[in-house]
């Protein structure tokens, strides 16, 4: 028996993957707060060598940690992040440390520190990590509708709860991930059948009550039909990506910027990117996302821990739907909303729990490594 020591690097290429989108995204944070309506943006570089040091750092966590593998759940880290999160939503909701925002209430005011942050993308990554562990150790329950299916959409159901007031697109998003789990878990089709009579009038009634939120999916179905307020930001998304030709207009002369394009930093960062870079600075980003999930599907098939293979797959479907979603949006496929690019939009929180949890997927990586070094020939 001969033993072999081989290495994959994958954890070396996410590292790097990652580590180019958030060099692109310093980039271009610097060229759209060169406008006038994000001047306070550049505060928040410091977020981005800080975002690689987490990352790092994260990686150096074991990803069973996270696991549900004791039977009190009391000594699970995911229990605790999940209850921090539902505790820090309800905060937002119900106290006065709520900020608000763009006419949202999203944010939490951090006393006597100027700082805030948003649970809502806390808890959408906290959630991930709790079900995760808790599909893998109730595996056998999941085709089960009461013991498994439904013990699972309710406690997705209290953080989608209270977020979906506040912030529809990220709460759609969760209840994506999670119907997209319990079905990598098991679950059957006709589960999902079942809560959908109170599901989709919820969904409608929120829409209903935002006359904002109705008039984007207005005019998204019937443009010419609608008023220029409803379609300001994807018709300037429109002109910011079709007038960046093939090369772009060059790196920080962009026009769309200049007081045109909201949200420019943020949920339109794309469009900034295509509009100075072109048509191959938009392929380039796209061209990163896809060598992330292809890099983070290679570890999930490398990996023989069931706990460790669906929450690979996770992050890396929680990711790339995000970024697929954003480039949707600027590029007028899907309707306006607020779900940043991932590692490139400005957003301290989003930008340095992204990192976090991509430092998880490195040490599966890592981890799945070191396991498939020690396989013998002969």
């Amino acid at each position: 028996m001969a033993s072999i020591n081989r290495r994959s690097y994958l954890d070396q290429y996410i590292a790097m993957t990652v580590i180019s989108l958030i060099a692109i995204g310093t980039v271009f944070i610097c060229s759209a707060s060169a406008s006038l309506n994000s001047n306070n943006d550049l505060r928040k570089l410091i977020f981005f060598p800080i975002a690689i040091s987490v990352m790092l750092g994260s990686s150096l966590i074991p990803y069973q940690w996270f696991n549900l593998s004791h039977k009190s759940l009391l000594r699970s880290i995911s229990f605790w992040m999940l209850a921090f999160s539902i505790v820090a939503l309800c905060v937002v909701l119900f106290t006065k440390f709520g900020a608000r925002v763009n006419n949202a209430t999203r944010w939490l005011e951090i006393p006597g520190l100027h700082m805030r942050f948003q649970p809502s993308e806390v808890a959408k990554w906290s959630l991930i990590f709790f079900l995760s562990g808790y599909i893998v150790k109730h595996q056998d329950r999941i085709a089960n509708f009461w013991t498994g299916f439904v013990p699972i959409c309710a406690i997705a159901g209290v953080v989608v709860i209270l977020i979906v007031t506040q912030d529809l697109g990220t709460a759609a998003f969760i209840s994506l991930i999670t119907a997209l789990m319990l079905l990598f878990g098991g679950a059957k089709i006709w589960h999902f059948l079942t809560p959908l009579p109170f599901i989709i009038p919820t969904f409608i009634y929120v829409i209903l009550k935002s006359p904002n939120r109705l008039a984007r999916i207005t005019a998204f179905m019937h443009p010419e039909a609608s008023d220029n307020a409803a379609l300001y930001h994807a018709r300037q998304s429109l002109i910011a990506v079709s007038t960046g030709g093939l090369t772009g207009k060059g790196l920080g002369r962009g026009i769309c910027k200049w007081g045109h394009l909201p949200e420019d930093t943020t949920d339109f960062i794309f469009a900034i990117i295509s509009e100075e870079l072109g048509f191959i600075g938009s392929l380039t980003v796209i061209v990163l996302f896809v060598t992330f999930t292809i890099l983070g599907m290679m570890v999930v098939l490398r990996c023989k821990d069931l706990f460790g293979k669906l929450l690979a797959a996770t992050i890396v479907m929680a990711i790339s739907l995000q970024a697929a979603i954003n480039i949707g949006v600027v590029t007028v496929v899907l309707p306006t909303k607020g779900i940043p690019l991932p590692f490139i939009s400005s957003g301290g929180t989003s930008l340095l729990v992204s990192s976090a949890v991509v430092g998880v997927l490195i040490n599966i990586a890592r981890s799945s490594s070191k396991e498939n070094a020690k396989e013998t020939l002969y």
